[in-house]
């Protein structure tokens, strides 16, 4: 297991931005550039920095924002480190789960770059045994009865032992598919097929006991500088829920209210297990909630599919929050409405989409609709949001689902509700999708990783180099939606583009 270093817990922060596209831009490596990619590129950009978006998929979400765009695998060290000595970046922010960690640690022991919030946070979070077995072993964080599996059989000897009905998960996933509750021993053949499919590196599984909760529960800590000591200190916003199907995000909701014994106890956890893994920005931490028991289920050391609707409810958005902690600016975590989000998820299978019904769902009081972008589909694939704000969660929830349903998601001549069985999963039905998506946690939907060689710039002429950057200043071109300096630099091999407590809370 990692151990804790303090080369992540600097109070250092940056005295001035530079200008983007010029040789004193401040510049931010983004490997990865899913939906949470963009919004993040957009939030820092409204600071002032320049962003270098990182993805295995040409034109990915983050992609059509960001200033230059890469196409690479971010889980290989190679490429990672490459872009990185090109780019000279000031910070390097993973979007995604699995990344390229020892890249990250030879990064930051250069000490060439801010790796955010840490290599160390990275390789922790990165598989549910590393920081289970942190959060529970190390920290005394109460958790759900737990085991890993190797095996069918060691599956099978762990279920008999543990009881049923317990959830069967992937150790380590991209993508927050493959779970299965499983209620009887004849059961446990498909849940290691279906976890260990979805499992990276070696088909690990992670086995939890079943707990019968109410609530599944983000908690958003926010690690930053409290600029009335110049000390570090933990803030948190309003608690959020959600529900979810066959592992998949299918709502969430802001704020989501507990107990005040519960809510004191979701603070207690998500404040150690973010000073636990250390540096700044937002720690998304997923929790059980049983009345007034708490119980600890993961952490994403960046924002979250589920923190998406804090864009509507909050006065700065998780994205806002986790640019602002990283340059060390003032931290205001204030809800300024309740309000809900549903996922927009795809039924078909196309390389090209189109969108209707988005004037109808306009139309919906206080609702907004944000699509991703992205550049094909599957079944269940994440495609945009609808977010809804109202007097309340019930109300807020209602009409974003209302406006969802009004969105249809169409491949040549086939078109399809985009609000129904692919992703407008109601109350109804919640316990099990509760159930099967324990825990899930913000998995991101853009598989950055996977591809294969090193990298390759997405736009024909990218300056690369603060040299080349100082003869580009005034000079950008505007070439397939990115916007570049006029030098090349080429990079030697396409990537593939495989398919799929100071606590001063206010």
């Amino acid at each position: 297991m990692s151990e804790k270093t303090e080369a992540a817990e600097t109070t250092d922060t940056p005295n001035t931005i530079g200008t983007p596209l010029s040789s004193n831009a401040t510049r931010v490596l983004l490997l990865g550039a899913g939906e949470i990619g963009r919004e993040l590129a957009i939030s820092f950009q409204r600071l002032g920095l320049e962003i270098h978006a990182v993805d295995k998929r040409n034109g990915a979400p983050g992609h059509q924002v960001a200033q230059y765009s890469y196409v690479a695998d971010v889980t290989d060290a190679a490429a990672v480190l490459e872009l990185a000595k090109r780019i000279e970046p000031h910070y390097v922010i993973p979007e995604v789960e699995i990344v390229a960690v020892e890249a990250l640690r030879e990064i930051e022991e250069a000490n060439s770059a801010v790796v955010v919030p840490g290599a160390r946070a990275c390789e922790l979070t990165m598989e549910r045994e590393a920081i289970r077995r942190t959060a529970s072993e190390q920290l005394g964080l109460p958790t759900t009865a737990y085991d890993f599996a190797s095996s069918p059989e060691e599956l099978k000897t762990i279920l008999d032992e543990m009881g049923y009905p317990s959830i069967v998960k992937p150790a380590v996933t991209s993508n927050g598919r493959g779970h299965m509750v499983v209620r009887y021993g004849d059961e446990v053949t498909e849940a290691w097929q279906t976890a260990s499919a979805e499992a990276h590196f070696d088909g690990r599984v992670i086995v939890e006991r079943f707990v019968d909760f109410d609530y599944e529960v983000t908690l958003l800590a926010v690690r930053s500088i409290d600029p009335k000591t110049g000390e570090l200190a933990t803030w948190f916003a309003e608690p959020i829920g959600h529900d979810h199907r066959d592992g998949g995000l299918i709502d969430s909701w802001q704020p989501l209210q507990l107990s005040q014994v519960a809510m004191e106890n979701a603070r207690s956890i998500a404040a150690r297990i973010s000073n636990e893994l250390g540096g700044r920005g937002v720690y998304g931490v997923e929790l059980f909630v049983a009345g007034d028991d708490v119980y600890f289920s993961s952490v994403s050391p960046r924002p979250t599919d589920t923190g998406m609707v804090t864009m509507a409810t909050q006065r700065y958005s998780q994205f806002d929050l986790h640019a602002r902690a990283i340059l060390g600016l003032p931290i205001d975590v204030t809800l300024t409405s309740p309000g809900a989000a549903r996922m927009l998820c795809s039924e078909v299978d196309a390389d090209t989409l189109s969108y209707g019904g988005l004037q109808d769902a306009f139309a919906h009081p206080e609702t907004s609709v944000l699509l991703f972008g992205k550049a094909g589909s599957y079944p269940g694939r994440r495609m945009g949001v609808v977010l809804s704000t109202a007097d309340n969660t019930d109300a807020a929830h209602l009409v974003a689902r209302e406006a969802s349903m009004e969105i249809t998601i169409a491949a040549d001549d086939d078109s399809v509700t985009a609000g129904t069985e692919g992703s407008s999963a109601g109350k109804a039905g919640a316990e099990d999708a509760g159930a099967a998506g324990s825990g899930v946690g913000g998995g991101a939907d853009t598989d950055a990783g996977g591809g294969t060689g090193t990298a390759q710039e997405t736009s024909a002429a990218a300056a690369t180099t603060p040299e080349s950057r100082a003869a580009a200043d005034g000079a950008a071109a505007v070439e397939s939606g990115s916007k570049t300096g006029p030098e090349t630099a080429a990079l030697t091999e396409t990537a593939s583009d495989s398919s799929p407590n100071s606590d001063s809370s206010r």
